[in-house]
């Protein structure tokens, strides 16, 4: 057995106790649900029961004792009652109570999903094994959710349904569940050998579909669609495409031979041998040695098309409790997961002023490799700072300790001369306005995209002035970041839809458009500490020297730190600080470090070079 399949099977016990725990969960968001399941999966096992065991039965005897045609109809009637009350519920259900119970687990199930992905440390979407889990966790969560919950239904009430179908066929007659050993034998064994070969053909055609499924994606994504008509590498595409679906044809034929002969066994034993034996039985009982009555022949034909089905359905249920058991193990486990730096860990307040901001001998290391080593560093409120160096320095990840996105492996970060861990991470970021060099832009309005938070949050959904006051602090933060121009060109101004995702009349910006949406985040946030990321990077000259000017505006009395390549916007920071492989190797003003004759002079002559040549 691979290890990857190791990794991807449960055993039984843990099955059975996370299936326990999709009721509970689903009872926690919708006991309406679960309450409505139960009686509608009890009525279609009842119905089964009803009609083989009972109902042809009470009609052929009645006919054979010549009970009154009003008698026998009087009894049909109360059933056709009865069962279009059931068919009714059954209605009501599917066109009414469903589909709101339906948006009622949706609803409760990704709230907990989506406050929990929120709540999480950064380190686990960067966790490749945590996030495969994630990403399943999350792939039609509610859809199976429910299928699990109503899988456990089918199996409890299968169960009983089983035994009930063999106790009426025992009364009838003895001899006649033995024939129900056949389709025991087709559903628990040869079906089982199905579904691992089913799941064996699956692992080994993964591959071959993950090739087909990111060769759909690159054909559509608009980020490919120039090179893809700029070069040949459609031919690529084409020939992985084509191989592709010879792997999956490849192993269609390995498994083929052996899927047909158990296949064969499976509807053999499931429908012929049962079917065709039991009516030779009782036709002989019937005709031959008149051991058997009509009535008698017709409730155990009836009972083994029902008592078939029902094991058929219950050993459907019971592979489905186990398939579905590694499913709600990801699930599980995501919910269940505790968060090392949770959103919501309660704390001191870290006030709205910032005076120190010190690191101690802070080491850091990402799965086992040291990222940062033993830095120590103190930075001041209000002064402007510079982190430069190649990549892989570290720069961004010493920014991502001081957001507090990480903690240190080893050492402290203090803020106002208190270990940042003491302070409610919430609040603590709020005082951080950042743009990061992979900024994002969000299918919402303009307005929403600098805003970065719903209406309902801030208080402006039913408060005009606030609403008001917002929406003018929003455009004063485009202004800033140089998009005021841009602003006034748009018919819809701030409710213009980002991207056309939702909005066939979206607009999807430049790069250098949507890296001063990101910049004007930072500004409107208003927040005492400021990190730049590469913020100038998608800008022209002109609009980088600009941006520089409405950053020295912007950060008049705040703590500012720049992450950038480009030095000309760095040179003018109060300090600047340059890191090699995790390390402060130099640390001074642009004037002292151009004077020391190190690194950092020898970075600047290149640029400065490049800029005197253009």
């Amino acid at each position: 057995m691979s290890k990857n399949k190791k990794k991807r099977e449960i055993g039984r016990g843990r099955a059975i106790r996370n299936n326990l725990y999709a009721c509970s969960l689903l009872a926690k968001i919708c006991p309406k649900l679960m309450v409505h399941d139960a009686i509608s999966q009890f009525l279609g096992y009842f119905e089964w029961l009803f009609y083989s065991a009972f109902f042809m039965r009470y009609v052929i005897n009645s006919l054979e004792a010549g009970d009154s045609f009003g008698t026998i109809m009087t009894f049909v009637g109360v059933v056709a009652v009865v069962m279009c009350s059931m068919s009714l519920y059954s209605k009501i259900l599917t066109g009414y109570t469903y589909p709101i119970c339906y948006a009622i687990v949706n609803k409760g199930l990704y709230t907990r999903l989506f406050r929990k992905s929120r709540n999480v440390e950064l380190e686990c979407f960067e966790n490749s094994e945590f996030y495969d889990k994630y990403t399943l966790a999350m792939e039609k969560a509610d859809e199976r959710l429910r299928e699990t919950v109503s899988a456990v239904f089918r199996t409890i009430f299968g169960a009983i349904s089983s035994v009930c179908a063999f106790v009426f066929m025992y009364q009838v007659d003895k001899i006649s569940v033995l024939f129900i050993l056949f389709p025991v034998v087709g559903n628990f064994v040869f079906n089982r050998k199905i579904s691992h070969l089913d799941y064996a053909r699956n692992q080994d055609m993964a591959p071959h579909n993950r090739r087909i499924a990111y060769i759909n994606r690159v054909m559509y994504l608009p980020e490919y669609a120039k090179e893809m008509r700029l070069t040949d590498v459609f031919s690529l595409m084409r020939r992985q495409y084509r191989d592709a679906i010879q792997g999956l044809a490849d192993v269609t034929r390995k498994y083929t031979r052996k899927a047909m002969v158990l296949h064969w066994f499976y509807v053999m034993c499931t429908f012929t041998f049962i079917f065709e034996g039991l009516l030779i039985y009782g036709a002989y009982r019937t005709l031959v040695s008149n051991t058997m009555s009509l009535a008698e022949l017709a409730v155990i034909t009836s009972m083994m098309v029902s008592t078939t089905w029902i094991l058929i359905g219950f050993t459907e249920s019971l592979t489905s409790l186990f398939r579905n058991g590694l499913f709600i193990e990801y699930l599980r486990t995501f919910l269940e997961y505790k968060e090392q730096i949770p959103e919501d860990q309660p704390g001191i307040d870290p006030g709205t002023e910032i005076r120190t901001l010190e690191f101690r001998n802070v080491s850091f290391a990402y799965k086992d490799k040291e990222v940062l080593s033993h830095v120590n560093m103190e930075f001041r409120g209000g002064m402007t700072y510079a982190l430069v160096g190649h990549n892989g320095a570290g720069k961004t990840t010493l920014i991502k300790l001081l957001m507090r996105l990480y903690d240190p492996t080893e050492g402290t970060i203090t803020y106002h001369g208190r270990d940042i861990r003491e302070y409610k991470p919430l609040d603590y970021r709020h005082r951080i306005g950042v743009v990061f060099q992979d900024y994002q832009m969000y299918g919402a309005s303009l307005e929403e995209n600098v805003i970065m938070t719903s209406a309902e949050e801030d208080g402006s959904e039913n408060d005009g002035s606030v609403r008001t006051s917002r929406r003018k602090d929003a455009a004063s933060a485009l202004e800033r970041a140089g998009f005021g121009e841009r602003l006034k060109s748009l018919e819809k101004g701030l409710d213009t839809q980002v991207t056309a995702e939702f909005d066939k009349e979206g607009v999807n910006f430049s790069g250098g458009e949507s890296q001063k949406i990101a910049i004007s985040r930072a500004f409107y946030k208003d927040a005492d500490i400021l990190i730049m990321d590469e913020p100038s990077s998608a800008l022209d000259p002109i609009a980088e020297y600009e941006l520089n000017k409405a950053m020295e505006s912007a950060a008049e009395g705040k703590t500012v730190f720049y992450i950038s390549h480009r030095l000309s916007t760095t040179r003018d920071a109060d300090r600047i600080i340059l890191l090699e492989n995790g390390r402060i190797v130099e640390e001074g003003t642009h004037e002292s470090l151009l004077a020391l004759g190190g690194q950092y002079a020898r970075m600047w002559k290149v640029q400065a070079g490049r800029y005197e040549a253009s």
